[in-house]
């Protein structure tokens, strides 16, 4: 089973290979959050293409989202980790309002079936422009 710093590590590795850099002006990361998703796996292919979706329309629409990564357990896929970077507080809260954010959240809340959120510190981010 992996772990949650593996997940973590990869994630940020994920990060490196495909997010853009933040200008130098900037702090890198602004806000992080991470969010542990247990999923009921009869819903799974739904849940999938709800989150892809509307993290698609978050990256589209919203100037504060910089990132947002979801990753499922190789051995476990109803296992769901999202990887969130925002430039600031302000920004998450407003994608919290947005219609694409509840309109996502109240088509996969049953689909749900735990929900972990964690604050991080981005210690180091980097990523090769595309």
């Amino acid at each position: 089973m992996i772990t949650k710093q593996i997940v973590i590590v990869a994630m940020m590795l994920t990060i490196a290979a495909f997010a853009r850099p933040a200008p130098a002006q900037e702090t890198p990361g602004g806000f992080v959050r991470i969010a542990e998703l247990d999923i009921d796996a009869a819903q799974l292919d739904a849940f999938k293409a709800a989150i892809r979706e509307s993290i698609e329309t978050a990256v589209r629409v919203e100037p504060g989202v910089l990132a947002l990564y979801a990753i499922s357990d190789k051995h476990n896929p109803a296992r769901i980790t999202v990887f969130e970077i925002y430039a600031d507080a302000e920004a998450y809260r407003t994608h919290l309002e947005t219609p694409h954010f509840r309109q996502f959240r109240d088509t996969t809340d049953r689909m749900v079936r735990s929900r972990k959120l964690s604050d991080a510190v981005p210690l180091a981010l980097g990523a090769k422009p595309r």
